[in-house]
């Protein structure tokens, strides 16, 4: 395509939007009310992405090691949890530590388990990871069946209902998020679709003396995607100012070690692209499925 051709078609392309008035306006209200809620969906599943995966990084094993085992034994123990190709990281604590570890997370009531600094009835214990928390439980039934291994645990209950939480909570967002962009393809087809009846018999004409689909077709996919562009600036601006203030005010004030909040740069940046992103497709796309029926004569 010639370059004077595509700075004929971008002009056409925005004197249709200054042309159409009321229809531009509505236009790009639709976008603007349908991506502002698409953004604030894609910064709450962003964040609730990365404390499903903060949660599931947490998950781990706890093998406790049999009384009885020899050094001998716990060495083999460790070789044979290493072997497996699930595991991504094994460490071992000694009951020693295991007892100073619990008598830290008793505050003051722990000093009352110094008296058994000297005997010791805790298990030595390896803490292991896996790579995809989906296989912590095919590896804690697995090492359950090593030898001298006295109990295996992870919090199964509360570790399936996590994974189950996460999955479906990400399918749903991800639902959400695709029916709101529909919802805007819909819209702003039907509205370009009016701008364009209007205007079908010099379609027509165009048709007649010769002009190509393309050369027709190409005005209006530049007006869809300057009407989604445009339809995109105002959740950008409303839903990164939102973001800052909640960033800068509610940071602090989150005590759980799960809640992370993704910090305001560059999830500022990635969220002004995507909205950008999908105003653009929005647009285009419902321009193609307007002028589509048009153009056979």
């Amino acid at each position: 395509m010639k370059l004077r051709t595509v700075g004929r078609h971008i002009r056409e392309g925005g004197k249709n939007i200054y042309r159409n008035g009321w229809m531009t306006i509505a236009s790009i209200g639709a976008v603007t009310t349908t991506l502002l809620l698409v953004g604030i969906f894609i910064a709450l599943m962003l964040n609730l992405n990365q404390m499903a995966t903060n949660v599931e990084d947490d998950v781990e094993i706890r093998v406790l090691v049999d009384l009885t085992a020899q050094d001998e034994d716990i060495e083999t123990i460790e070789s044979k949890i290493r072997d497996i190709s699930e595991v991504s990281s094994v460490e071992f604590s000694s009951k020693e530590e295991e007892l100073e570890s619990l008598m830290q997370d008793m505050g003051e009531e722990g000093e009352q388990w110094e008296l058994f600094e000297q005997d010791n009835p805790l298990n030595d214990a390896f803490v292991v990871k896996t790579e995809n928390p989906i296989d912590t439980f095919d590896v804690a039934d697995e090492i359950a069946e090593f030898d001298n291994i006295d109990e295996v645990t992870y919090g199964q209950q509360v570790v399936e209902k996590l994974l189950k939480f996460t999955k479906y909570s990400r399918y749903v967002g991800a639902g959400l998020i695709a029916g709101l962009v529909f919802t805007a393809i819909f819209l702003i087809s039907n509205t370009i679709k009016l701008t364009i009846t209007a205007r079908s018999k010099e379609i027509g004409i165009m048709k007649l003396v010769g002009a190509t689909n393309s050369f027709i077709r190409w005005p209006f996919f530049i007006e869809g995607m300057l009407l989604g562009i445009l339809g995109a600036l105002i959740p950008i601006g409303v839903t990164v100012g939102a973001y800052y203030y909640v960033y800068n005010n509610l940071r602090e004030k989150i005590n759980f070690s799960f809640v992370e909040i993704i910090p305001f740069d560059p999830l500022a940046w990635q969220l002004a692209l995507i909205l950008l992103a999908i105003g653009a497709f929005i647009g285009v796309w419902g321009s193609v499925m307007s002028v589509r029926k048009f153009l056979k004569v």
